[in-house]
């Protein structure tokens, strides 16, 4: 056995734990602290536990504290968060004024919270909004999900929302109340807290399975910090990448999130949503009422023609039949005058005949005795202008002759030209008629001679 030597004080657990917690209350008094909230837990006796821990690559965690906010405490921090819209939540980043505890009971050391640094808060989440939108418009996100086109009649809906929650309700209730028959998928999704990020992201990608002609991502608003989850790159991202137009409506009342930055289309409240797809029908009803309505003008407008033009062709038809009437009364008056008048024609005709053949019969020996000597005369008048027109065709003949005589090739080669032809007879007018060694032909008056070309 080891003796303990006796000039060596012993010291008790409790007695111990006492001294350690004096040494730390003293050394840690009050002091700035700054990390990320965790596992957030209120205490039914009112006070507020969470872990505050320091991220290092990979998100892992490389430093951890337990930390506590008394209850007499968390009412003032709360109220000055509020202010702001602010309030401590998973996942947030605080900077916070502590002192540092140890708890003889547990063996432990705590913070324990006096204050939160309010403009650190804000800060943190400004510039990791801001992070957000330069990363979207970077990577050419922003307004990926605007492209998709929102049908006019959107009557399949992907509902991401809290089951049960008071937004689930008015959207559902807003639908319900309208004469549409909208057709609902509903994928639940947390919309605050640690599990929040995720499960957004996990139910856009559900929502896709069933090629919606739209989704709706509401919530009922809250704080800044409640809120905070749609400022998360990874649900903005999610949104634009879906494959069809993401509706928000998640109640913010002054800023705009990042989430509704994405959006194809932002609105404030999920009944603003519902009322804004309802609307959307109601103006796709009156656009078909008002094309239905213009077919029914144009398609009754030809009838209204047709029946005045068949209206004008009736009476057209009925002043026709009176005419036809009046026609055929007025024909078979004229017929029967006709009649009468051919059979006077006739009657007067027959005995202009008869007289006229009685005329003829007895002047015809007249004429032809007048004629008798016509015959004779006319030969006589025929005879003598035969024998002037042969004197005159002779005199013209013997003047041709004498010209001819003149012109004759003879009396030519007898003035002493010439007449020169090729082998083939053919009259030479020109020295290209002729090639060299050609036998060539020359007539004059009294004979011919034959000679060869030797040059041109």
């Amino acid at each position: 056995m080891t003796q303990t030597p006796l000039f060596e004080e012993t010291y008790s657990v409790a007695r111990l734990c006492e001294e350690v917690r004096d040494l730390v209350n003293q050394a840690y008094f009050s002091v700035w602290v700054a990390g990320e909230v965790q596992r957030i837990k209120r205490h039914r006796s009112g006070h507020l536990y969470f872990e505050l821990v320091e991220k290092g690559a990979g998100d892992k965690i490389v430093g951890r504290l337990e930390a506590v906010v008394w209850r007499k405490d968390l009412q003032r921090v709360e109220r000055v968060l509020a202010r702001s819209g602010l309030e401590i939540v998973e996942g947030q980043q605080i900077r916070c004024r502590a002192n540092l505890d140890f708890y003889p009971p547990f063996g432990r050391i705590q913070l324990v919270v006096r204050e939160v640094d309010v403009t650190f808060a804000e800060g943190k989440l400004a510039a990791r909004r801001r992070e957000t939108i330069e990363a979207l418009v970077k990577t050419g996100l922003l307004d990926r999900n605007k492209g998709h086109l929102l049908p006019p009649v959107p009557l399949r809906l992907a509902l991401i929302a809290s089951e049960d929650s008071a937004a689930y309700h008015d959207f559902l209730s807003t639908l319900k109340e309208s004469p549409y028959g909208f057709r609902v998928l509903f994928v639940h999704a947390a919309v605050q807290g640690a599990s929040a990020e995720r499960e957004i992201v996990s139910a856009l990608r559900a929502a896709a399975r069933p090629r919606p002609d739209c989704a709706a991502l509401i919530r009922g608003g809250g704080s800044r910090s409640d809120l905070a989850v749609f400022d998360s790159r990874a649900v903005a991202e999610a949104i634009a990448r879906a494959e069809f137009p993401v509706l928000t409506g998640l109640g913010h009342e002054i800023d705009e999130g990042v989430a509704d930055l994405v959006a194809h289309t932002s609105l404030k409240t999920p009944t603003k949503v519902a009322e804004f797809l309802v609307q959307r029908l109601e103006r796709a009803e009156a656009a078909l009422e008002s094309v239905r309505s213009a077919l029914l003008r144009e398609a009754r407008l030809p009838l209204e023609r047709a029946r005045a033009e068949l209206r004008r062709v009736e009476r057209t038809l009925r002043l026709s039949g009176f005419r036809v009437t009046a026609a055929r009364e007025r024909l078979t008056a004229s017929g029967q005058a006709l009649v009468r008048a051919t059979g006077r024609l006739l009657s007067s005709g027959a005995a202009q005949v008869t007289g006229a053949s009685r005329r003829l019969t007895q002047a015809a020996p007249r004429l032809l005795d007048g004629s008798r000597p016509a015959p004779a005369r006319l030969g006589g008048r025929i005879a003598a202008l035969a024998r002037a027109r042969l004197r005159e065709s002779e005199a013209r003949l013997e003047g041709w002759s004498r010209l001819c005589v003149q012109l004759a090739p003879e009396r030519t080669l007898e003035r002493g030209f010439t007449m020169t032809r090729d082998a083939r007879g053919r009259i030479l007018r020109s020295v290209r008629q002729a090639s060299p060694g050609e036998r060539i032909t020359t007539i004059l008056n009294d004979g011919e001679l034959t000679s060869r070309v030797e040059d041109r």
